[in-house]
């Protein structure tokens, strides 16, 4: 029951993570990550530039797989 919840959590941590690395490609902005912000700044911004890097990686691979397919094609 405890590890289908976690597994739940992180799942959709992973998908909040590549919509943000969709809106980053799309439109420029990403979330501020500034140093004063936090008070511990160096394991704090290690943290979200990881999980920030998580949704890039998974948003990439993604796209790797969709272009491959017949499913998907380009429009431009």
């Amino acid at each position: 029951m405890v590890l289908g919840r976690l597994t739940h959590y992180a799942f959709d941590a992973v998908l909040i993570s590549v919509c943000l690395a969709g809106v980053r490609r799309s439109t420029g902005l990403t979330p501020s990550v500034k140093t004063e912000q936090f008070s511990e700044a160096a394991t704090a911004k290690k943290w979200i530039d990881n999980y920030l890097w998580v949704g890039e990686c998974v948003m990439d691979q993604s796209i790797a797989i969709m272009a491959s397919t017949s499913y998907f094609e380009r429009k431009r």
